[in-house]
């Protein structure tokens, strides 16, 4: 029960960090990407405070012999950058600058903003249940302990 807690406090924090930042507003990330054009940088303070946050408290969660709900932190993950991984950063680049919205924020913006976020979180969970039914993928297991998590 503690790590859905936690998990649930965790989400509810970050979900109130992206709509303070601004974050699931389309238009603000859409500004923050026209660097060609009428340009918003305010979405890059949120990034550096985010970065600036990790990089405090890395150091100290390492300290530790093992995660709180896991048996072991994740291990490296491979780092080969291939087609694979080329194609879906684009694609994922595009959706976010044609739509404004990514993955975490648009799924905050469904439960509070309505009907556009709610329209592209369902087409992002078509997109990713359609990948792995063509590459006969199955979902990974997301409770603590389990390999990779």
């Amino acid at each position: 029960m503690k790590p859905l807690v936690t998990a649930f406090v965790a989400g509810a924090v970050f979900g109130v960090g992206l709509v303070v930042s601004g974050m699931t507003l389309p238009t603000k990330v859409i500004g923050f990407l026209d660097v060609a054009g009428d340009w918003d940088p305010a979405l890059a303070f949120v990034m550096v405070g985010a970065i600036a946050v990790h990089l405090a408290t890395r150091p100290l969660v390492l300290r530790k012999e093992r995660p709180v709900f896991a048996d072991r932190f994740p291990g490296p993950f491979p780092a080969t950058i291939d087609a694979r991984l080329v194609g879906g950063a684009a694609v994922f680049g595009l959706g976010w600058g044609l739509a404004g919205f990514c993955p975490g924020p648009a799924i905050v913006s469904a439960l509070v903003a309505g009907a556009p976020a709610a329209v592209f979180v369902a087409a992002m969970l078509v997109g990713m249940v359609g990948m792995q039914q063509l590459q006969g993928v199955s979902t990974p297991d997301p409770s603590p302990g389990a390999e990779g998590h």
